[in-house]
């Protein structure tokens, strides 16, 4: 389905599309337009050069050279050095601009688009997006458009000047230009084609990279290196085969060029020189010719390979444009909620990842203020789904959680979760220093004496301490430098330190041993105290003092009730507390 999306997606954008992104994001446009008039002065004084080579020739003599004449020309040469530096750096900076500016929109889209985007996207392809194929706009809008701003005035100047001067001669120009363009043309669509396809491989490759190597312990473990190196190979080998089709049309590019501007000046040279012969032209006047031929050949090389350049850059913004069209999560609007005190009820909830595979099914629960709900059963029942609805990073295909009297749906995300604590099973933490990952996402670093008071409470204060830079120490990606144990005691610690109305705690303590464990179910303990806290854990110790424990079976919530009740009423929930048992 998607790939038949991606097809319709590519048959329908158009030039115009390519064009509504760039100038939606181009910036800086008071510099670009003052890059292009020193570009219009620049080509001015390029195209006065050969018009003061022509007076030079035709005023100097064998023995005397005209200095006054010499002393123009070179003015004009210095004029044009300082006048095409200036505009060649303003429309430069112009275009880095505008290519950051879009970096800047597609990351921010990225960082608000749901959960569920992330669920049917590699983060690698995503990243080459990002990294990738803004950098080909960057080669066409901060290099190769201010090289072809300078050089259409350069050859339409050049034109008209040759045609003011000689139209028989200039006739012949007109005769080789549209020539080479036809040559081109063809040129320009096989290296847009190829361009589109090498940026699908490399994001493709992109993608593969960065799953595998985040897996790299489980390759390692499952003495996958060789089949990771066929697979890795088999990608390298697709993009060098693109890359070498693409190098051979290029090897046509720079010869056909050369040979067509060639071609032209030994025609216009040899025309010329009879004309010279017959005294209907001065030599002041070939010169000039030859060297307006110049500016003639190189903007239409620039051209053609603009051309090129503006296809592999839609091919680019198209995949660009389909991420920015992508609908982000609204967390601003609603209304500002102070939770405390508030019931939290979910009615009647089902929701599915893919269409006709339910995960959950008329799902009912409801949480008192400053209580504790516990969800238990077997995995993959539908627990962990229950908490991404509560934190509303999907939306139920039926049913409604209410806050008080208010749908989740009207309360303004941003300050709903502002509220809430989680920890994962996983017990995520980023790459950089422990103090980072303490201050993630609060409104403003806390000083020292509050991050160890956190730690403290996490049980946690002791092994920072034996670090050398303590709160300084790099984690690495992922916190692959800590042990499990560590990382969920620092994840449990950043919990402290959100100060959340609401817990969520899933498998909380299952990367601890049982001394830790013991330890940090206490911290838990003193830190759900008036607070509403939400718990998944398989073990008995987490949840048989909820106020209330949920059984989850595929789906479906099969008991409710304290652990006694559901030890006395659930048949399954009486054998899962009996492994439990055993288990301990």
């Amino acid at each position: 389905m998607r790939a038949a999306s991606d097809q319709t997606a590519d048959s329908n954008y158009k030039f115009k599309d390519f064009m509504g992104l760039i100038s939606r994001v181009t910036r800086r446009k008071g510099l670009f337009l003052a890059g292009i008039l020193l570009s219009v002065l620049s080509s001015g004084a390029t195209l006065l050069v050969p018009q003061l080579t022509k007076g030079l020739i035709d005023t100097s003599k064998l023995a005397q050279i005209d200095k006054k004449m010499l002393g123009i020309l070179l003015a004009a040469f210095a004029a044009q050095l300082a006048l095409g530096t200036l505009s060649s750096f303003l429309l430069r900076y112009a275009g880095e601009a505008t290519v950051k500016a879009l970096r800047e929109e597609l990351w921010n889209h990225l960082l608000l688009l749901p959960v569920n985007y992330y669920d049917e996207h590699k983060s690698g392809e995503t990243t080459s997006r990002l990294v990738n194929d803004t950098g080909v706009v960057t080669n066409l809008v901060a290099q190769q458009f201010p090289a072809t701003v300078s050089g259409l005035l350069q050859l339409v100047g050049a034109l008209i000047i040759l045609f003011l001067m000689d139209w028989q001669m200039a006739a012949m120009i007109f005769i080789g230009v549209p020539l080479v363009v036809i040559i081109m043309m063809p040129i320009g669509k096989i290296m847009a084609k190829l361009g589109r396809q090498l940026q699908k491989a490399t994001a493709d490759f992109s993608g593969d990279v960065t799953e595998k190597l985040s897996e790299i312990r489980l390759i390692k473990a499952s003495n996958g290196e060789d089949f990771e190196r066929n697979r890795g190979q088999e990608h390298l080998q697709q993009i060098f085969g693109i890359s070498i089709k693409d190098a051979k049309v290029s090897a046509f590019l720079q010869p056909i060029m050369m040979t067509a501007m060639l071609g032209m000046f030994v025609g216009l040279l040899g025309y010329g020189a009879i004309r010279v012969q017959a005294g209907t032209m001065t030599s002041g006047s070939l010169v000039a010719f030859l060297l307006y031929l110049v500016n003639v050949i190189s903007p239409v090389a620039t051209f053609a390979m603009l051309f090129a350049q503006v296809q592999r850059a839609m091919g680019a913004t198209e995949r660009i444009d389909q991420i920015l069209r992508e609908p982000v999560e609204n967390q601003e609007s609603g209304a500002e909620l102070a939770i405390d005190g508030l019931p939290i009820k979910a009615r009647n909830l089902s929701f599915s990842y893919e269409t006709g595979r339910p995960v959950l099914t008329d799902v009912s629960f409801e949480a008192l203020p400053n209580t504790v709900v516990a969800f238990a059963g077997p995995s993959g029942s539908g627990k962990s789904t229950i908490f991404s609805l509560l934190e509303g990073f999907y939306q139920p295909d039926n049913g409604v959680i209410m806050v008080g009297d208010q749908p989740l749906t009207s309360i303004r995300l941003s300050s709903w979760r502002s509220q809430i604590g989680y920890v994962s099973q996983d017990s995520a933490v980023l790459a950089g220093t422990i103090r980072d990952n303490l201050n993630y996402g609060l409104p403003r670093a806390l000083p020292d004496e509050r991050l160890w008071e956190g730690l403290r409470m996490a049980f946690a204060d002791h092994f920072v301490r034996e670090f050398p830079e303590q709160l300084d120490t790099q984690i690495g990606e992922r916190g692959v430098k800590l042990s499990g144990g560590q990382k969920q005691r620092l994840a449990i610690a950043r919990a402290f330190l959100r100060n959340p109305r609401i817990l969520m705690l899933d498998e909380a303590t299952a990367s601890l041993d049982s001394q830790s464990e013991e330890q940090v179910q206490r911290a838990l303990e003193e830190l759900m105290k008036d607070r509403t806290t939400f718990v998944i854990a398989h073990r008995l110790a987490t949840i048989v003092n909820a106020d209330r424990i949920y059984f989850v079976e595929q789906g479906q919530i099969t008991g409710a009730g304290t652990h006694q009740e559901l030890l006395r009423d659930h048949p399954l929930y009486r054998e899962y507390v009996q492994e439990q048992i055993l288990e301990n």
